[in-house]
């Protein structure tokens, strides 16, 4: 393997690259989901959560006025997490679109990146989308309290042979995949990292360098523009830093997922001393939530072949 490169292999795609005609049906389709994005994100944002209808319903369980009142204040917010789950799945399906767009053949990661600059932009707005989402879910208990409080209160009325309205759209086996999808710290990451691993797997005649090296470039690219002057300079604001911040640590987290050996090793081809270094230079009151994702995400770190250097910085 040939050690990670120090300066930009490609110029970052503009703001608003647009698409050339063979990107068009790729780029639309993920354009439908990052325009929903935008929504989840603000609903996520305002989500409050009925901690205090619960509280009085727990503390005066004989109380029907309270449990009707708690269960009223709960379902709207439970039908709210139920489309976060379904746009997850979304998400999901934009971003195989994505990597098969950016790795087929015969061109080489490196041209696809260069050839495809409206498609590499949507991968980075999907993993931007993706870091906001989970920054904003890992700082809110409400949402496990209120979909925990949901879940016992429909198993108690089924022990009791009652038929709550809300089943119908929350059912049993919904309620299952989505208490697996908001137990992760880091749900939609969990999810994207899942859909990369299995589209490796599933591609056997697609290199596995030919993702890895798609996701190694964006990494790259988005640790020069950190570190360089000349291009931090042309950030306009604290938000696009932010946007290269997260993007760099969301192709960390996916590279380490599907690569053999990770993004830690000493083989691999992402600079992670430069990126952790460039994280940790950054003013935002979000890095210390994207080291944690470096940290707990991630599926290589504590391996042997990780360098006590890497393992400090990250401490």
């Amino acid at each position: 393997l040939t050690p990670p490169p120090k300066t930009v292999p490609f110029s970052p795609p503009p703001p608003y690259a647009q698409p050339t005609e063979a990107e068009t049906a790729v780029w639309n389709q993920v354009s439908a989901v990052l325009e929903e994005a935008h929504g989840i994100l603000a609903e996520l944002q305002s989500y409050n959560g009925a901690g205090q209808e619960i509280r009085e319903a727990i503390q005066n369980p004989g109380d029907l006025q309270l449990q009707e009142k708690a269960w009223n204040a709960v379902c709207p917010l439970v039908a709210k997490l139920k489309r976060f789950y379904e746009f997850s799945l979304r998400l999901e399906n934009a971003l195989r679109s994505l990597l098969e767009a950016l790795t087929s053949p015969p061109y080489a990661p490196m041209q696809h990146l260069e050839r495809e600059q409206a498609l590499a932009k949507q991968f980075a707005e999907i993993l931007h989308f993706t870091l906001s989402f989970d920054e904003l879910k890992m700082t809110n208990p409400a949402i496990q309290n209120d979909f925990s409080y949901y879940r016992r209160t429909i198993s108690r009325n089924r022990l009791n042979n009652q038929q709550l309205e809300a089943e119908n759209e929350v059912n049993n086996e919904m309620a299952n995949r989505m208490s697996l999808f908001y137990a992760e710290a880091t749900p939609m990451l969990k999810t994207l990292s899942n859909a990369t691993t299995k589209f490796v797997s599933e591609n056997k005649t697609l290199p596995i360098e030919d993702t890895t090296d798609c996701l190694s470039t964006m990494a790259c690219v988005c640790r020069v523009m950190l570190e360089t002057p000349e291009y931090r300079c042309r950030f306009t604001n604290t938000d696009t830093m932010l946007f290269c911040m997260r993007v760099m640590v969301g192709v960390i987290i996916l590279y380490d997922h599907v690569h053999p050996v990770g993004a830690f090793a000493k083989t691999s081809k992402i600079d992670m001393k430069g990126c952790i270094k460039v994280l940790k230079e950054q003013p935002s009151n979000s890095v210390e939530g994207l080291l944690n994702a470096l940290r707990y995400t991630t599926r290589h770190l504590n391996d042997d072949s990780t360098s006590k250097q890497i393992r400090a910085l990250l401490q």
